[in-house]
């Protein structure tokens, strides 16, 4: 087995992590001084999923509901228990920052033990494995995203160190004295990291089944296969336990275990009622390109982005050529087979500014091919550094990688980041009405009870500091009971307003909206006032005459 490195290597990578850090904390700073942290909805509806299990008038794990995977929001809640940090969005920031810099420094080792084949890695893995680690670190979009509580900081992570272990176990397995110890460990660590991918992301389901068809592929032919069926087949119940489990929590909540796939909240459910189709529905070719240039548009907006995909594809190529000890590394090729399969079959759209329909959504999911940016890039440079003659062109190759990295995350900086743009264009017309639904519903008793449906705009109890729990809401629902529950705290105070609320928010086209606003005078609701905003429906706030104590 080869060495573990000591001594430098862990000043080394602690020294990584520190820059990360500070980085990390940079960032957060800057973007929390201009109030950006809150700009993506599905931060703040991460945020306030998270919130909900403990501050809710029916508080429990089932507030988690079925669409988004449990993990991001259950590491998030114990930094909601401060109402300050609910209300400002740092709450949701702090595991995406830790995430960040987990993954700086997972990319770093990766590309460290991959290329170092020695106790004492070679200056050229070294200066590689820097590269990689500052590719990842600097990426603008990346950046901002790891100040939001949105998952992609997460996931990138547990992907990276997930290939850490798997790509320490691959080529330890080739070697002679490696210990069936030291395997099952790193295939149990890999396990693991692939567990908790699969809980943050779909994306973690596909790349665990990669995986564990490469780790089969990794044990049959080595020498050591019957002392490893063991610790295989340990990490194929590991890797597979998490999607069992939300399969089997879909299965027994919802009474189908693919709720998340298929139910009324759902990816394809929202495509369909929307009845609008997008750019690579059902056409793999298509779906392919847009989620490549989605990759090239979060590495650089300038007119070098084909430069990117060129070393991407010059970094495989080095692999199969000089290296093949190095295939574990491409692995980080996955992202790219998933969202082209998931945007040309499950209704996952993708618009960018340069391709129809010329908007921006989705484009953060490009980010998901950064590990793979990082890690090829350093490939590339380690076999450039290592095929130049003289210190001269050695320098020189250098140069000219580092200055692609630089020249493209600055034209980044100067049109601000993609995935910053994206959640300020969606985020603008309803932050509006939020900001203003909150100026009026301050003005409310604060003891009052609120029926709202919080799926579309809980941002305006959130920067009213109204708690969730004073609210009677679609989570107030019991789930099990199919297709109508009319004993839910939910659908009886849709029901009958008066009897269990004080006041009514009905935001158009919501179902709050649908039950109460065609028959209002004859529920006995007076409507007190009215929020027009550019670009979003009109909210009302309805007095149901009850009088709170």
């Amino acid at each position: 087995m080869k060495p573990q490195p000591t001594g430098r290597w862990d000043r080394e990578t602690a020294l990584v992590g520190q820059l990360a850090a500070a980085a990390s904390l940079v960032s957060f700073l800057f973007y929390f001084r201009h109030g950006d942290l809150l700009l993506y909805g599905d931060a703040v509806a991460h945020i306030n999923i998270a919130r909900r299990v403990f501050d809710s008038r029916t508080p429990g794990l089932l507030q988690l509901g079925t669409v988004w995977l449990p993990l991001p929001h259950l590491l998030v809640i114990p930094f909601l228990l401060s109402d300050a940090a609910w209300q400002t969005g740092v709450g949701g920031a702090i595991p995406s920052m830790v995430a960040y810099v987990l993954g700086i420094v997972g990319v770093f080792r990766l590309v460290l033990g991959a290329l170092g084949h020695e106790a004492k890695p070679s200056p050229a893995a070294r200066v590689s494995a820097w590269l990689a680690a500052a590719i990842y670190a600097g990426n603008p979009n990346l950046l901002y995203l790891q100040t939001t509580a949105m998952t992609e900081p997460l996931y990138l992570a547990l992907f990276i160190w997930a290939l850490v272990h798997f790509t320490e176990f691959a080529r330890s397995a080739t070697t002679v004295n490696a210990t069936t110890r030291a395997l099952s460990c790193s295939l149990t660590k890999c396990g693991l990291c692939l567990a908790a991918a699969c809980l943050t992301r779909y994306d973690g389901w596909f790349l665990a089944a990669i995986v564990c068809v490469a780790a089969v592929v990794v044990v049959i032919r080595s020498d050591k296969s019957r002392s490893l069926a063991p610790a295989l087949a340990r990490f194929v119940l590991l890797a597979a336990a998490a999607p069992l489990l939300w399969l089997g929590y879909n299965a027994i909540v919802y009474r189908n275990p693919l709720e998340f796939a298929n139910g009324p909240y759902s990816a394809r459910a929202i495509e369909q009622k929307t009845m609008q189709s997008h750019p690579g529905a059902h056409d793999l070719p298509v779906a392919f390109s847009y989620f490549l240039k989605s990759a090239e548009l979060n590495m650089t907006e300038a007119g070098w982005q084909k430069l990117w995909v060129g070393v991407l594809l010059f970094g495989t190529l080095m692999v199969f050529v000089f290296d093949l000890r190095l295939w574990p590394l491409l692995l980080v090729w996955t992202p790219l087979v998933f969202y082209s399969l998931s945007i040309s079959y499950s209704g996952v759209p993708i618009y960018l500014p340069p391709w129809w329909p010329f908007s921006l959504y989705n484009t953060r999911y490009g980010l998901e091919l950064l590990p793979a940016f990082a890690t090829l890039t350093a490939v590339t440079m380690h076999f450039l550094l290592a095929l130049a003659r003289g210190r001269w062109m050695k320098t020189a190759a250098a140069i000219v990688i580092v200055g692609l990295v630089a020249a493209s995350y600055a034209s980044d900086w100067r049109v601000q980041p993609i995935c910053y743009r994206e959640a300020w264009v969606n985020s603008r017309t309803r932050i509006t009405l939020e900001t203003e639904l909150a100026t009026n519903l301050r003005l409310l008793p604060h003891d009052a009870a609120l029926l709202m449906y919080l799926g579309d705009h809980v941002g305006a109890l959130q920067r009213a500091g109204i708690p969730l729990h004073q609210t009677i809401n679609e989570g107030n629902h019991r789930p099990w009971a199919h297709p109508t529950d009319p004993e839910g705290l939910w659908e009886r105070t849709l029901a009958d307003p008066r009897r269990y609320a004080d006041y009514v928010i009905a935001v158009g086209g919501d179902p709050v909206a649908a039950a109460v606003q065609k028959d209002a005078q004859k529920r006995g609701l007076t409507s007190m006032v009215v929020i027009h905003t550019e670009g979003q429906p009109p909210a009302t706030i309805y007095w149901t005459g009850r009088v709170t104590r």
